[in-house]
């Protein structure tokens, strides 16, 4: 066998193994094109029913601009080969120049009614998908399928000439180029209708390639760059982020990123150069029928001529007749054509709208309750294609106004029982019961709402303090509520040195004047969020990795006095918060190894009383060395 040959069927079994895969790929779905102009119409008629007017007027329009030029010359030519006169000369220029100004205008604020409407159809989408991306499952997030799925169904709705909007614009463009074929087919039936069908006949042979051609550089040239686009968002948001910027000062990463952003484009060059290699090639064919038309149109039109069966004013009417009809034939399917194309591009946009198990999940309102008492009954966790699982057999009681104590090490489990808390994760075995009801019963939203936590990774906002504090709208924020949470989380002093105060700017991103935070003030902030959002449960994730172990001791020990009776679960690797919980339960691999109260476990001296016993001199309840070892710290500095 050639090396061409085999060459040949590798592409051919990589190809039908990609086709193979994506028919099993349950995240994706193929609604066809009658469904999605269904979808599309729908959502026009929805958001912008002018819309759904103008397909009508650009069906009258379109023919009448293209033609109207056609018949003028005819017109004027037939006026001058008979020897008219000159006042019907200028009648008939008249009457045509009106109707032209006329078809001007009215073009003219078709196409500006028409480019507006469908770009606000493709915002209200937008807005639609983005929450979507806000509310669904937190786990969901993590999946890379998923990730992939999203990116596509974003692509769809990125530019003007792509996925919905591009169906929008198709739509019209097909109800368009329809008037002019249908206007032509009467025009050219007057001449010869074997002319109309040869014509057709070789626009259809010019839409078959097309299309084929559409359909494989989908499949095989831009579905498969999906997770690339994953990657290339990422290293623009890495590169672009000011978080980075020292780091990459600091440690010369200049030439490595750059290194690693070139790399990454090469992906993206060679399928650009596979698809203009395609379609240079459907060009020369297109191209080729086109001039054989031409030829076999002039020749047929210039014998009717000399055999006197056609005037020159006709002979110019059927000229540009039929160059104008075999170019909207032409585009009439390749109007079907780059439906298919928008159509395929609509079903990723669909398949992430309507994928299973994204849409929001329904349950009952949770209601105030007197008291919160959850109980893990069994529960293990296993993240999606993990080997083994991140929690196992945890079977644990968090009573209502307990101070709950979780540590380990890293990748202990301590975040993961956290996520199933609060429902950001599933069980993938067992059950979670608030007050001896399953918490999958409840509606998503509401459970959320007795949570306040506090994450180790702080996420600022581009909005001013004030709505980074309670993270709502400036008229529905209680200033007052937020000065005494800033001042209650150790912020007083950086919010007294701010001349705008609560009104500053939070990042310079929209902002010149917005101010950054360093890490100490953002968990710092991140608390002050959690005081403001007052409600019954507060978890800390370790909020306090940006600070010392003296200031992390003296911040648990301050705001547990503040959140008073609330029920409190803080995690840490650092054992600060240990001595004023109720209990400690301790992780290892996956496992809940140890639990009790912190006087228990130090009899019990297992593991947790190892740890403990190597941090202690951070943790020791003696005053006098807590202030040594601050003093230390300080000569240090």
């Amino acid at each position: 066998m050639s090396k061409k040959s085999d060459k040949k069927n590798k592409s051919k079994l990589a190809a039908a193994s990609q086709n193979s895969e994506e028919e099993k790929n349950p995240l994706h779905k193929e609604f066809g094109l009658f469904s999605n102009l269904k979808y599309v119409l729908a959502a026009m008629w929805k958001y912008s029913k002018v819309l759904i007017y103008l397909i009508p007027l650009g069906f009258l329009i379109a023919p009448a601009q293209r033609y109207l030029w056609s018949f003028l010359s005819k017109f004027i030519i037939d006026i001058i080969t008979r020897h008219g006169s000159v006042e019907e000369l200028f009648k008939v220029t008249g009457i045509c120049s009106v109707a032209i100004l006329l078809l001007y205008f009215a073009q003219t604020i078709y196409y500006s009614k028409l480019w507006v409407q469908c770009i606000v159809v493709r915002m209200r989408l937008i807005v639609k998908r983005n929450w979507l991306s806000m509310t669904m499952p937190f786990e969901s997030t993590e999946d890379p399928d998923v990730l992939d799925c999203s990116r596509k169904s974003e692509n769809a709705v990125q530019g003007n000439n792509q996925g919905v909007e591009g169906m929008e614009h198709q739509i019209i463009t097909f109800a368009e180029n329809l008037g002019v074929v249908i206007t032509g087919l009467v025009i050219l039936g007057t001449m010869n209708p074997l002319i109309s069908l040869a014509t057709i006949l070789l626009a259809l042979v010019n839409f078959f390639i097309s299309n084929k051609a559409n359909k494989y550089s989908k499949k095989n040239i831009w579905d498969p760059l999906a997770p690339w686009w994953r990657k290339r968002w990422y290293m623009d948001w890495a590169l672009g982020n000011f978080e980075y910027a020292k780091d990459i000062r600091m440690y010369g990463l200049r030439t490595w990123l750059t290194d690693k952003f070139t790399e990454l484009n090469k992906t993206r060059y060679a399928a650009q150069q596979k698809n203009n290699r395609l379609w240079f090639w459907v060009g020369i064919f297109n191209n080729f029928l086109w001039m054989i038309f031409q030829t076999a149109i002039y020749a047929y039109l210039i014998w009717c001529v000399f055999q006197k069966q056609m005037t020159i004013g006709n002979f110019t009417l059927y000229l540009a007749a039929s160059g104008t009809f075999f170019g909207y034939v032409s585009s009439l399917l390749n109007s079907v054509t780059q439906l298919l194309q928008r159509s395929r591009e609509v079903d990723d946009f669909r398949s992430f709208m309507e994928m299973e198990g994204l849409q929001p999940a329904g349950g009952v309102k949770l209601q105030p309750q007197e008291h919160y008492e959850f109980e893990f009954q069994n529960v293990s966790f296993k993240y999606p294609r993990g080997e083994k699982y991140a929690l196992k057999d945890l079977n644990l009681t968090l009573k209502a106004g307990e101070r709950l104590a979780v540590v380990g090490l890293n990748g202990a489990g301590k975040s993961t029982f956290i996520k199933l808390l609060l429902r950001l994760y599933e069980p993938t075995e067992g059950k979670i019961l608030l007050n001896g009801v399953d918490i999958s019963t409840y509606e998503i939203n509401s459970y959320y709402e007795i949570f306040a936590p506090v994450f180790q990774d702080v996420r600022l906002f581009a909005f001013t303090l004030a709505e980074n504090v309670s993270m709502k709208a400036p008229e529905e924020t209680d200033r007052e509520a937020v000065t005494e949470c800033l001042k209650n989380a150790g912020l007083d002093d950086k919010l007294s040195s701010l001349e705008k105060g609560l009104d500053t700017q939070v990042l310079k991103v929209i902002y010149d004047d917005g101010i950054d935070l360093s890490g100490g003030q953002k968990q710092k902030l991140a608390l002050a969020r959690a005081l403001y959002k007052n409600s019954p449960v507060v978890i800390l994730d370790e909020p306090t990795a940006a600070l010392d172990a003296v200031a992390e001791s003296k911040l648990y020990s301050d705001f547990d006095r503040l959140i008073g009776g609330k029920t409190a679960v803080y995690i840490s690797h650092r054992l600060s918060s240990t001595q004023f919980c109720n209990n400690v339960a301790m992780f290892k691999d996956g496992h809940m190894i140890e639990y009790g109260t912190h006087k228990s476990l130090m009899a019990k001296k297992g593991e947790y009383a190892n740890m403990f016993q190597v941090q202690s001199h951070y943790y020791t309840e003696d005053e006098s060395i807590i202030q040594e070892y601050a003093a230390s710290e300080a000569e240090h500095v």
